[in-house]
């Protein structure tokens, strides 16, 4: 499969109190991404989570290393600006607060407004609004004032803004964090529905890790740094290791390692909380345990 993303040694710092003075965000950090793929990204504030996706979407450009986007070297010291141009229009993101993302007052009015900057023809955006409201199920919304839908519809909106632009690689920057259960759910089967069905590739930033759990691969980022890198199944198991690096495990996790240092013999890696609950059931009962 071929890769979206590749990142060799990239470090990136802000500007400190003086000119002089670079605060050092990202150290190093190595990783690859393939074509539609679901990763989760995971890291406590200020862990360069977010800095990293800014890098991705070329929002900003390393201070060193090689950062490779679809096929086309951005960090290059030749390269030009319609390369990068053509990088930009692989990658978009949806970031935490919809509101901040809506430019204007009707919904399909604020899905056309990338192709427009693009100078897509008139016929062709059409066609992509009508299509990318169907694919978040918002086509009954395109004629309504975006003011008036809720959190979750809103982030939809905006899902739908980055499908019109015909987008290979979406980042959603911690995309559910102001929205209720009902909302983030409802984020959240789009997202899958956009990697699993489209073949979009998918990262995703958050501090939910039952979201982080049904991604394909979890990267860890702490102090700049990447600390752990593997299937949701082998991160999560390393409990001990998450709680350092200052963040949660999904509860289905966190109650089975406990039970497992009660002395119960039960797996690691169950997310679903049926799944859990019916393990658990069969080890007390392998114990004689009533229920």
């Amino acid at each position: 499969m071929s890769k979206i993303i590749k990142a060799e040694n990239v470090s990136f710092s802000y500007e400190g109190d003086t000119p002089e003075e670079r605060v050092e965000v990202l150290k190093n950090i190595s990783f690859e991404i393939e074509e539609g793929s679901f990763t989760a990204i995971l890291g406590r504030n200020g862990s360069g989570k977010s800095t990293l996706a800014k890098l991705l979407c070329m929002i900003n450009l390393p201070d060193s290393g090689r950062l490779e986007v679809d096929g086309i070297e951005v960090t290059r010291e030749d390269v030009t600006e319609d390369e990068i141009y053509e990088a930009r229009r692989d990658v978009g993101m949806v970031f935490q607060n919809p509101d901040n993302q809506i430019v204007a007052t009707i919904v399909e009015d604020d899905v056309a407004f990338g192709p427009e900057n693009l100078g897509i023809p008139s016929e062709e955006i059409r066609k992509r609004v009508d299509g990318a409201l169907e694919a978040v199920g918002m086509s009954e919304y395109a004629r309504h004032s975006a003011s008036r839908l809720s959190g979750g519809q809103k982030q939809r909106v905006a899902i739908a803004g980055a499908l019109a632009m015909k987008r290979k690689c979406i980042i959603f920057d911690e995309s559910t964090a102001m929205l209720d259960p009902l909302g983030r759910k409802e984020v959240m089967k789009n997202i899958l529905r956009l990697n699993k069905e489209d073949g979009i590739t998918v990262l995703l930033i958050t501090h939910y890790m039952n979201e982080a759990s049904l991604a394909d691969r979890v990267i860890v980022i702490d102090n700049g740094g990447i600390i752990m890198d593997g299937r949701p199944s082998e991160v999560f198991s390393e409990v001990d290791k998450m709680w350092e690096a200052g963040l949660d495990v999904p509860q289905t996790t966190e109650l089975l390692q406990r039970l497992r240092d009660a002395g119960l013999d039960v797996p690691k890696d169950i997310f679903d909380p049926a799944e859990c609950a019916a393990v658990i059931k069969a080890a007390l009962a392998d114990r004689g345990c009533a229920i």
